[in-house]
């Protein structure tokens, strides 16, 4: 046991705090939730003490302020509800903000539960159901849409960033299905990625947007909005073999080379056969083919 668990734990009044709240709570979750509440609360204290430079109720003459009471306030943590008391000074504010948000009563962690399960498609209902579980009482519908729309700053954010001045050598695009939020509800959508391979080395993510992964048109605009921010140098482009991508491929990054997805080529070729063990060996057939280092030697395979 580290040595810091076992100076609270070999403290009686630690100990004896510790084991009386285990007594009153019905499971770990509401004790969980009960010594948070207890541990910000002794925080916010004792951070008032240093303010008021003197301990809480004691005579001290380097005092220069002094308590005048406390505020409750909710707070909604992963851990379910907890209310805080913050101390008030009789000169001056006090708050802990590196504790706690001003007129936020929502824990950090809880938003990003919150927009992780939003992100994946799950309504706000059942996330309001969720929070419940938790132990949190007042997590509605609204809320749970409010607390998402920070999401919408950072995903715009991304899309409108900019990479002037670095080129990108190998560009990969793809696509997928995945549950999306739109116009209040939640549907299959295709979501397409683009990611790029930087004059460092490095790979980046360059682009996201949702559109109609049939539509030439939807392609065309996609890639355009690559070149407007500054997706240039492009040498190699690989993606599936979608006819619309690979038309507005060829408009877009004019001279760049194009490649078939080894990746969606396994994938089509499995899917035109229907005994699987049959589908093992294709797949097996094609990584050997493809794991050649000879471009001649993978053409002739290939091609056989």
């Amino acid at each position: 046991m580290p040595a810091m668990d076992t100076l609270l734990f070999n403290d009686p009044e630690v100990k004896g705090l510790a084991f009386a709240i285990l007594e009153e709570c019905t499971d770990l979750q509401a004790f969980g939730r009960r010594m948070l509440e207890l541990l910000a609360n002794a925080a916010m204290s004792a951070k008032a003490d240093e303010a008021c430079n003197a301990p809480y109720g004691e005579r001290d003459e380097g005092r220069v302020n002094s308590r005048n009471g406390y505020r409750e306030r909710g707070l909604s943590t992963a851990a379910g509800d907890v209310t805080l008391k913050i101390p008030k000074l009789r000169r001056g504010s006090f708050f802990p903000e590196d504790l706690i948000e001003r007129y936020c009563r929502v824990d950090r962690a809880l938003v990003a539960a919150v927009a992780e399960m939003y992100v994946m498609g799950i309504s706000t209902r059942k996330v309001e159901a969720v929070a419940g579980e938790l132990g949190v009482r007042s997590m509605s519908k609204s809320q749970v849409s409010r607390l998402c729309e920070c999401l919408d700053a950072e995903v715009d954010a991304f899309r409108r960033q900019r990479f002037d001045g670095v080129r990108f050598a190998y560009l990969w695009l793809d696509a997928t299905y995945v549950k999306c939020r739109a116009e209040g509800r939640s549907a299959s959508q295709a979501v397409v990625t683009a990611i790029g391979l930087d004059d460092t080395g490095h790979k980046r993510f360059v682009g996201v947007d949702c559109v109609d992964t049939e539509s030439h048109a939807g392609w065309k605009a996609f890639l355009s909005g690559l070149r407007a921010r500054g997706v240039d140098g492009v040498r190699l482009v690989v993606s599936d073999a979608h006819e619309g991508l690979a038309k507005a491929i060829a408009e877009t990054f004019q001279g760049a080379a194009w490649q078939r997805c080894v990746t969606h080529l396994m994938r089509n070729v499995a899917g035109r056969i229907h005994r699987k063990d049959a589908q093992r060996k294709a797949r097996e057939a094609m990584k050997a083919v493809f794991a050649q280092k000879s471009p001649a030697l993978v053409r002739a395979c290939y091609q056989e």
